[in-house]
């Protein structure tokens, strides 16, 4: 398995946007605005973090699916890819989550 599923899933969403909401479910999404897909991916976080506490490992995997999904979405309102935030994840690779944290949180210093 690789990312290809990623960008696979990633090019169905992006090909949603404008499409029919009455034959959809993504459409409705897109079409109800950002709000609606910022719940949705609340609700899934929080439906992923019940299933991590109740200890049920497949309930994981299927609610973080469902997160990874709702994330998805929102990456595509805003026009972006899956490969972005892969992008992403392989420039914090072999980083410390300490030092990645502390370089966002950098006072940058403005000219006299």
């Amino acid at each position: 398995m690789s990312d290809d599923i990623l960008s696979r899933v990633g090019a169905v969403i992006a090909s949603r946007k404008g499409a029919d909401p009455g034959t959809s479910y993504v459409a409705k999404l897109f079409d109800k605005g950002l709000d609606a897909i910022l719940k949705k991916v609340g609700e899934e976080a929080t439906e992923t973090v019940m299933a991590a506490k109740d200890g049920d490992a497949q309930k994981v995997v299927y609610e973080v699916a469902d997160l990874w999904f709702h994330s998805m979405v929102a990456l595509a309102h805003f026009g972006l890819k899956p490969e972005d935030v892969l992008r992403e994840l392989a420039r914090r690779e072999g980083l410390s989550g300490l030092e990645e944290f502390a370089s966002r949180n950098k006072p940058t210093k403005e000219a006299p």
